[in-house]
């Protein structure tokens, strides 16, 4: 086990390329923590602000011997990754990687594990239970029975610049001035602020070796969802919201409506929402005796709403719900081999002169997509992005963390920043529902005759005939679409310094 002898405990984080992960780690390093990440694919972690002051290795929390070299000389474990939105057998995932992780912790002699679950209903069993409410007190009680001391965190609603829970309650109340909704927004829950829930997950490495059990965490007030939408709506500056509840939603319903009006796609949605069935309070408060309230108090909820309106509207949101990978998208690098895994390749090259600086094109090239457009037949673009909602992907409403910075891992509406290299090239690779894998390449470079030019490359990787057909189905709109977007981009960098 680590000594304290080369600074502080040494933390081991999973889940790092997340929400709550991506933002602890750096309150770790503040506290003056040793800090090492387990990710799946360490590049997502790169442009992180404090990548350069972790160590980050590469591996699964499904794979054992990843684990177990993970878990060598560390202190504390913090177990930040879960299954939710992977598809039916979410909980045997979860179940199989808590087990790893405990016999590998145990194993490895680390002397403390942390895991933050969700909140529980009282008085309800644990069979009646939401899948979701069900796995994530599966996974505490596997924990508990490691042999390891372990603090077990349970939340409710986590309010935060770019929380699920808080993405959803803010663009259900901005967007609906008049809402029909589903009988649960009068289920009562106990709110917490993202800020509350890292001081206490960080406060967790400190605890006495004595300290084996599960705590509630919530904010100072209980909510119901529909006092939660009036009081966002109040702190955002918006009229008042009229909202009518109706019984008939059930919970998959909810979620395709959910997933209708806001960026949440519905197999995130569906799980949040099922979690809403039931009330959900703190029944103690005993984690203040080990991680003291700070002096003023547990943030309120209208000052956790404040406070991320606020990053929002600064551009300065740190992590975000759509940080971690979606189930299914493609984890291969671009195929750059024509006979890539023996199949067919397809490619769509665009090219165009630009005259003006680099750093203009790529001022253009970096802040694509979002609130910016894709700069060709926006009509199309909306379209595939509606589809793509309808057949249960995310769409094109998860727009931007950031309006003008892209860093690897980034949501970019339905693509995801694979490669970035800042004044070069930006490769996107697809997150839309699709019958094969496809890339986005977009690059600043040099012709022969040494003059700037746009270089635009997308790569689709066909599954089956199904995907042979697909590719060639839209191939009359390619001209169009592609064509459009490498002249338009040319055109809005030369806009910039005329």
């Amino acid at each position: 086990m680590a000594g304290t002898d080369e600074g502080g405990p040494r933390c081991l984080v999973t889940g790092a390329t997340g929400y709550i992960g991506g933002r602890l780690v750096p309150v770790l390093l503040d506290a003056g923590h040793r800090v090492r990440c387990l990710a799946r694919t360490p590049a997502k972690l790169r442009d992180h602000p404090w990548a350069g002051s972790v160590e980050v290795v590469r591996g699964d929390v499904t794979d054992a011997d990843s684990v177990r070299a993970a878990m060598r000389d560390v202190d504390v474990a913090y177990h930040l990754v879960h299954a939710l939105g992977s598809g039916g057998d979410f909980e045997e995932i979860d179940r199989r990687a808590a087990q790893i992780f405990a016999e590998e912790a145990a194993a490895a002699g680390v002397r403390r594990l942390v895991h933050l679950g969700g909140l529980l209903p009282a008085h309800v069993p644990e069979h009646e239970l939401s899948p979701h409410l069900r796995s994530r007190a599966e996974v505490g009680r596997i924990l508990l029975e490691s042999g390891v001391p372990t603090a077990v965190l349970r939340a409710a609603v986590v309010i935060g610049s770019g929380s699920a829970s808080f993405e959803m309650l803010r663009y259900l109340t901005e967007r609906l001035p008049l809402m029909v909704t589903p009988s649960w927004v009068r289920t009562a829950a106990q709110p917490v602020a993202v800020r509350d829930v890292l001081r206490y997950l960080a406060g967790c490495a400190d605890l006495a070796a004595d300290v084996h059990r599960v705590f509630d965490i919530g904010g100072p007030e209980v909510l119901t969802y529909r006092e939660m939408m009036v009081r966002y709506a109040a702190v955002a500056g918006l009229p008042r919201r009229l909202i009518l509840p109706v019984p008939m939603l059930t919970p998959r319903l909810s979620s395709l409506w959910i997933g209708l009006v806001t960026p949440v796609p519905a197999m995130i949605a569906r799980p949040l929402a099922e979690s809403l069935r039931h009330e959900v309070t703190c029944r103690e408060h005993d984690i203040a005796r080990y991680v003291p309230d700070p002096p003023g108090g547990l943030v309120p909820f209208d000052e956790a709403v404040r406070l991320a309106l606020r990053r929002v509207r600064d551009a300065a949101v740190a992590t975000r719900w759509s940080s971690v990978s979606v189930p299914g998208a493609p984890s291969d690098p671009l195929p750059t081999d024509p006979g890539w895994a023996g199949g067919s390749l397809y490619v769509d090259r665009r090219e165009a002169p630009v005259n003006a600086p680099p750093e203009a094109l790529w001022k253009i090239i970096e802040g694509i997509g979002g609130e910016h457009g894709w700069y060709s037949f926006a009509l199309a673009w909306g379209l595939r992005g509606g589809l793509d909602r309808l057949a249960g992907g995310v769409g094109l409403r998860r727009g931007r963390r950031d309006a003008h910075r892209l860093r690897v891992g980034d949501t970019l509406d339905f693509w995801r920043v694979e490669e970035i290299e800042p004044g070069r090239l930006l490769r996107l690779r697809a997150e839309m529902r699709l019958p094969g894998a496809a890339w986005l390449e977009l690059v600043v470079a040099r012709g022969p005759d040494g003059g700037l030019v746009y270089r635009q490359r997308a790569v689709f990787h066909p599954h089956g005939l199904l995907g042979q057909a697909y590719w060639w189905g839209i191939a009359p709109m390619h001209a169009l679409i592609f064509g459009g977007m490498a002249r338009n981009i040319a055109r809005a960098a030369e806009r910039t310094t005329g």
